[in-house]
């Protein structure tokens, strides 16, 4: 995990996990529109896991 990965998704917790799949990209936006620190701490677990292809 990237020091630019973490700033992106404390600032706008969505677009740091783009790589990791659409779900992902839905659960952080839907924690992030519910408040901005669920869609951080969901943003920084997703990324914090191991990526598979």
């Amino acid at each position: 995990m990237s020091v630019w990965r973490v700033i992106l998704s404390v600032l706008f917790p969505p677009l740091a996990v783009y790589d990791r799949g659409c779900g992902s990209i839905l659960i952080v936006l839907l924690l992030t529109l519910l408040g901005w620190i669920p869609g951080v701490i969901a943003a920084l677990i997703i990324l914090n896991r191991p990526k598979y292809n």
